[in-house]
């Protein structure tokens, strides 16, 4: 079933909610779903939706077709003329809300990279708790190359992810990174054959809907300041999580089911 929020395809972000799984489409293929502001603030609407809505409980974010995203669109920058300052602030500061509201939504966000990722495309496909990847795919920083410096949170995750040496090997040189070693050094989830990332990314999409969605919002947050924090101030964060996890309907259900011996309904419970 759908709720009926599906954009039109001439939209530069597809946009449909089903079966509590919010599928979110960069839609610009013929310019390698670049972004530009209109895809940027229909991002960030979109990205608002999904932290508000409470039948979301999970969101998908891919691209259409050959490229996941190539980042900024040059196009625009070179418009802007002497105005790109400002200009680039806006769009960036615009993408940064998008990028910030699905950090801090209390559901998992799954992205599903199915081609090449670059610049600000990078920093989308990297975003996702899981981040499937199709063979074909490949990520680039490709800001030095243009004289531009990271967006999109880059430069905060990707140390986070691969470690900083590697990190500056990918901002600084611009080095390609193939999807085999994404995978191995961590930039990526998993990497599956380009005609199975759908099926495979729908398995999961439907098994984290299905989840304790407030558990797995809880622990996005834990994860997210764990790099911020004292062990000390980490360990009564999670103390004080897990209080209010085993007190919450999904708390008991899960703890009901266990000794029912049958799978739990987070969504029914």
């Amino acid at each position: 079933m759908t709720d009926g929020s599906e954009t039109d395809g001439a939209e530069p972000v597809r946009f449909l909610v089903e079966n509590g799984i919010a599928h979110i489409t960069l839609n610009r293929p013929d310019a390698g779903n670049a972004i530009d502001l209109p895809m940027a603030r229909a991002l960030a609407d979109i990205a608002n939706r999904c932290q508000i809505d409470a039948a979301i409980r999970c969101v998908v974010l891919t691209g259409s077709g050959r490229l996941f995203c190539a980042g900024g669109d040059i196009g625009a920058f070179r418009a802007a003329g002497d105005d790109v300052e400002a200009m680039l602030l806006d769009l960036a500061g615009t993408l940064h809300v998008a990028v910030a509201r699905f950090a801090r939504m209390a559901k998992p966000l799954l992205t599903l990279v199915n081609g090449p990722a670059a610049g600000a495309g990078l920093s989308l496909a990297i975003a996702g708790d899981v981040v499937l990847c199709g063979a074909s795919a490949h990520f680039t920083a490709a800001y030095g190359g243009i004289g531009l410096t990271p967006d999109g949170g880059m430069s905060w995750l990707l140390p986070r992810l691969i470690g900083l040496r590697k990190a500056q090997e990918m901002i600084l040189t611009n080095r390609r990174v193939k999807a085999d070693e994404a995978e191995r050094i961590g930039l990526v989830t998993r990497t599956v054959g380009d005609d199975a990332l759908a099926a495979e990314g729908a398995a999961i999409a439907q098994s984290l809907a299905r989840a304790a969605t407030g558990a797995v919002g809880a622990a996005r947050a834990l994860l997210r300041d764990t790099f911020q924090t004292s062990l000390e101030t980490q360990l009564e964060t999670e103390a004080l999580s897990i209080s209010r996890a085993g007190a919450s309907a999904e708390g008991r259900e899960g703890v009901a089911a266990y000794f029912a011996k049958r799978p739990p309904d987070f969504i029914g419970g």
